[in-house]
């Protein structure tokens, strides 16, 4: 997900026909696969979707993720999946009903709304600068961009300031953000961090924290859309993120799609 190169962006899992697998099948077979997410395609609950999603971590069940969301709806697509609204896709997840459209980026993703948003309070704001392992004076600001996952976003001064980071264990889910200077090979380099039994793990390309962090570049005006974000640069990856904002102010998070793996699975 989010990169045309083969190998090079965020893998996901997508099994199609999960239709009478127990939730204890489903987090056994996400934690088997180790992938960011894994993802469960069910037959809608709702009348106004197309399908429904469960969305695993190696370790939990998430209401909401980006890259899931787009993987899935390409495979379901590709497998035959016939929208019931021609140009939209409703996708059913834990989050609610998320709208899904093609463009010539690939596919996008109506961004859902913040349920956290604002201020980080001095203690917070603490943690996440010995975390990082910079001064507070380092970040530019940082708020909350939590749409399900629980980001605290954070801005750098440039967007080697973000590649250079180098964090120590964190306990929070931390998004990091820096602008790269006109020319660069992208508006902005993302990177994502959280915790993972006791160590920390860094997310290749990260969809749900684009999203969040869009919603807050936006509309405290450090950006202006379209724009491109990269993420995944540290890890090797070649993740980019176009985010593009409707006449009504919906955010959309988009990027290419590849099926390099199929096949069948024993569950």
């Amino acid at each position: 997900m989010f990169s045309t190169a083969p190998y090079r962006g965020n893998p996901v899992a997508v099994v199609l026909d999960a239709d009478g697998l127990s939730t204890e099948a489903m987090q056994q077979f996400a934690t088997w696969t180790n992938l960011s997410e894994t993802t469960f395609v069910l037959p809608p609950s709702s009348g106004q979707a197309d399908y429904r999603v469960r969305i695993f971590t190696p370790a939990a069940e998430l209401p909401f993720a980006g890259h899931p969301t787009l993987g899935t709806c390409h495979a379901w697509l590709e497998a035959g999946g016939q929208p019931a609204s021609p140009g939209v896709i409703v996708q059913e997840c834990g989050a609610g009903l998320v709208q899904v459209r093609r463009t010539e980026a690939g596919l996008a993703f109506a961004a859902p709304p913040l349920v956290r948003s604002g201020p980080v309070d001095d203690l917070v704001t603490g943690r996440v600068a010995a975390q990082l392992g910079i001064a507070r004076a380092d970040m530019v600001d940082l708020a909350w961009a939590d749409n399900g996952p629980g980001w605290v976003a954070v801005l750098l001064p440039s967007a080697d300031a973000v590649l250079a980071l180098r964090p120590g264990v964190v306990d929070l889910d931390i998004g990091v953000v820096g602008p790269y200077p006109p020319g660069g090979p992208a508006a902005f380099e993302v990177r994502a961090f959280f915790p993972v039994a006791g160590s920390t793990v860094e997310d290749p390309v990260t969809g749900s924290l684009n999203a969040s962090v869009a919603d807050w570049l936006l509309s405290t005006g450090r950006a202006t859309a379209p724009y491109l974000a990269s993420q995944g640069t540290a890890l090797g990856r070649a993740g980019q993120v176009h985010i593009s904002q409707d006449p009504g102010g919906q955010i959309w998070v988009g990027g290419a799609a590849r099926t390099w793996v199929s096949g069948h699975a024993e569950l």
